[in-house]
């Protein structure tokens, strides 16, 4: 609400995180029961609201596999080359398959010496040999190569497997595959049409993985999800990930609600059908221009990181509670909570203002997946972390992010920093203590899906006496849980 004494000039009052806390309400349903599934764009669904961060000492091909293996999705970080960047897009997309429709082959005239280069480059223990046409032809494994030397100059055809392939239709679903794969004794089901035309493989080890992960956010062919962040009207870029088969392109900047990127966005829109998120953005206009110029989610944050110093560098931004609630006035597509994140009680609070999911830094940096040094430090473990903004970054390749030139490291002006946070092991237990604290937080709200919690979630503002009693207080905590980290004082 607007001060009377100065109308023009204060917009309202904006609260974050720790400003308020969400209303209890009556509980019909165990928290296990709850529906955490929401969407990232509009055609996108995820399994759990968690998004790692296009960061450099966040997101490549490791963090985004092990996250979308739980039911979210990773962003992988553009201050990479563009084949860098494709490579790590490929490595997630390849991880694992319900079918591998496009399975990486070689002719039969080939060599040994460069069919295990390929095996070592795709991490893959077999491949389909095809001829002219794509015609079935046998399937060179590690089995055939175990006694040969690795300098041999065979040709495959000469140690190829090519008697009593166990094949089967494309339209083999994959429990028929595993049925067929145990009783064959094999790990790879070759998938051929009338023809005789490789048609995919299916392997064991993605069925296993299928089984062990029921959450897993994949798209209709059984891979896994990943996308890629690019810079405002960088199309090569773009195109070259729409060519990797990347789920989403983010456009990611630090000021998103621009003439630049609203023309970055409807140019996508008209060039491509792949998802399309934008962004950063504080308010309900940055929001309504960028959804009409085509994108299928908008990213919400500026400055709320805990690397972030754009606020008190350059004096602008919205506190992150305000800000999503202020998008989500005016929201057609999914909003999704960028920064200022710091327990999972967080991720409650952000979805209940209007987010449909969370995008998450710091808290994924400390991670084993993640890219980030892993550092000793005082007896503890830390792993290194820094802000694109920072100019460690910038130099890097980020600069354009922030609208500033990268050759000149002297005339840059940083809007983050670089530091460490701590290791929090692996991503698999670190995000099943952040679910199931949105979990527990839904059902103290008495709501059963994200979608509820956004309509019926009450807020009420806390004072900062209200912060400290929120927390433990009056006790010397002896035993650290690991969904509530003790800040240490990297100053002592």
């Amino acid at each position: 609400m607007a001060d009377h004494r100065f109308p023009s000039k204060i917009a309202f009052e904006g609260y974050t995180y720790d400003d308020v806390l969400l209303i209890p309400a009556r509980a019909g349903m165990h928290p296990r029961e709850i529906d955490v599934s929401s969407r990232l764009t509009r055609g996108i669904k995820l399994n759990i609201p968690l998004v790692s961060a296009p960061m450099d000492t966040v997101t490549e091909s490791s963090l985004a596999i092990a996250l979308a293996q739980e039911g979210g999705i990773g962003i992988i970080h553009r201050n990479l080359s563009v084949e860098d960047q494709t490579r790590e897009v490929n490595k997630v997309k390849r991880s694992e398959s319900g079918v591998i429709t496009d399975p990486v082959t070689l002719p039969p005239e080939d060599s040994v010496q460069h069919a295990r280069m390929v095996m070592r480059l795709h991490n893959v223990s077999g491949i389909p040999i095809t001829r002219a046409g794509g015609k079935l032809a046998g399937i060179l494994t590690r089995r055939d190569l175990k006694f040969l030397d690795e300098s041999s100059t065979q040709r495959i055809e000469q140690v190829m497997s090519k008697d009593n392939l166990v094949t089967a239709p494309p339209n083999t679903t994959l429990d028929e595959a595993e049925a067929i794969l145990n009783r064959a004794k094999v790990e790879k089901l070759l998938l051929v049409d009338a023809q005789g035309r490789l048609a995919g493989l299916i392997t064991m080890r993605d069925i296993g993985r299928s089984r062990e992960y029921p959450n897993r956010c994949s798209d209709e062919r059984g891979r896994l999800r990943v996308g890629a962040a690019i810079g405002v009207q960088d199309y090569e870029r773009a195109e070259k990930l729409v060519r990797a088969d990347v789920d989403v392109l983010v456009v990611d900047t630090a000021h998103g609600h621009s003439d630049a990127v609203i023309e970055t966005v409807r140019n996508l829109r008209t060039k491509h059908t792949i998802q399309i998120i934008a962004g950063n953005v504080a308010t309900a206009a940055g929001v309504k221009d960028l959804q009409e110029a085509g994108t299928d989610a908008v990213k919400v944050g500026i400055g709320p990181g805990a690397i972030c110093t754009t606020r008190v560098v350059t004096g602008a931004g919205v506190p992150q509670v305000s800000a999503i609630m202020d998008a989500a006035s005016v929201a057609e597509v999914p909003l999704i909570a960028d920064g200022g994140i710091r327990f999972s009680g967080d991720i409650t609070k952000a979805l209940a203002a209007g987010a449909s999911c969370v995008m998450l830094g710091s808290l994924f940096a400390g991670l084993d997946e993640s890219p980030g040094q892993l550092v000793l430090w005082k007896g503890r473990r830390y792993k290194e972390y820094r802000g694109m903004g920072s100019l460690g970054a910038m130099v890097r390749g980020s600069a354009e992010r922030y609208s500033q030139a990268a050759d000149q490291p002297k005339k840059m002006v940083p809007e983050g920093v670089e530091g460490r946070v701590p290791y929090r092991g692996p991503l698999s237990e670190y995000a099943f203590q952040l679910v199931g604290g949105l979990r527990q937080g839904m059902g103290y709200c008495g709501v059963g899906s994200i979608e509820e919690l956004q309509k019926n979630g009450r807020f009420v503002r806390v004072t900062a006496a209200g912060v400290v009693e929120s927390h433990p207080h009056d006790v010397q905590i002896t035993k650290e849980p690991t969904n509530y980290a003790i800040e240490y004082n990297m100053d002592e």
